[in-house]
């Protein structure tokens, strides 16, 4: 991957989670530079990204109105240590096969149907809050688990409530976009003590929520610098060798309809994580998978370059 391509820190204000001596704060990060929302907008509540996610419709007014060269004090980005951008997303969501190569890839793999043989709505999955961690953060393989994969996904950031939400109005609920992995424990994907028949041998809780197993970051990028998420670079690497490399445009299920899909069996809060899926290029149809030392990067593009480094 040329880091450089997607790395490049935004010269518009992104929304950072930092460690600080306070304890986990939101900043905003404009031009290597994070300064502390709560106090450049006088609002000590805003300290917290989930405080921040549900007053949106007044911070993105504000966000779009900031002056970095007014704001004051500030810290250097490199002298900060950036968190996952939200902690504890109320929900994970994350959309099965949602790329026509993938739902190939994988469907030669397990036999299943493709998503052509699986209706015409969406399909998600749950990811538990608790396997979210943050750029830089070391993720360790699951004891016993010797297939763990990769999938490089753009994740949208819900900061409006919605219920039964209409297609037009789908991406007016979103607020903003980062960049997620979703690793995947393939070997624990099916319970082989049951039989093929059983209605328990799936097991999506080991598969997709072991502790690490839903890295996001570096930053939240707000939704109106974002003017088409359906066109969006997608790029994941192990150690520097490409294995992803595609564009968001090859989603089956756009992010509109998976919101609208969604929204008609859930109700979605601010703070709510919708990953949208992965293309082609996943480990588990070479045969390859994640082992100690390993480094992944996954970027999106404008999003930022997200790295996580492997640990057994």
């Amino acid at each position: 991957m040329n880091r450089d391509t997607f790395a490049n820190v935004p010269a518009y204000p992104v929304l950072v989670s930092y460690e600080s001596s306070r304890g986990a704060r939101t900043g905003v990060l404009v031009n290597d530079r994070v300064h502390d929302l709560a106090g450049v907008s006088g609002k000590e509540e805003y300290a917290e990204m989930k405080a921040v996610l549900e007053s949106w419709a007044d911070v993105e007014p504000w966000l779009a109105s900031f002056d970095a060269a007014r704001a004051g004090e500030s810290l250097a980005q490199s002298s900060v240590r950036l968190l996952p951008p939200i902690a504890n997303p109320g929900g994970i969501y994350g959309a099965g096969a949602n790329y026509t190569d993938h739902a190939e890839e994988m469907a030669k793999i397990t036999g299943s149907a493709t998503p052509a043989a699986r209706g015409d709505r969406s399909w998600h999955f749950l990811k538990s809050s608790h396997s979210i961690v943050g750029p830089e953060a070391t993720v360790r393989l699951p004891e016993g688990a010797t297939s763990i994969d990769w999938e490089v996904e753009l994740a949208a950031v819900i900061g409006r409530q919605g219920k039964n939400i209409a297609l037009e109005d789908a991406l007016n609920h979103v607020a903003a976009y980062t960049v997620a992995i979703d690793f995947s424990a393939r070997d624990w994907s099916r319970r082989t003590d049951l039989s093929e028949r059983s209605p328990f041998r799936m097991d999506w809780l080991s598969h997709k929520s072991f502790d690490g197993a839903c890295p996001i970051g570096p930053w939240l990028v707000p939704a109106f610098r974002v003017p088409d998420p359906q066109d969006l670079g997608l790029q994941l690497s192990v150690n520097e060798v490409v294995k992803q490399n595609s564009n968001t445009g090859k989603m089956i299920f756009s992010l509109a309809e998976q919101i609208r899909d969604l929204s008609t069996r859930i109700t979605l809060w601010p703070g709510d994580l919708v990953l949208t899926g992965t293309p082609a290029g996943v480990g588990s149809s070479r045969g390859e998978f994640l082992r100690n030392g390993d480094v992944v990067d996954a970027a999106v593009s404008g999003l930022g370059v997200l790295r996580v480094k492997i640990s057994a």
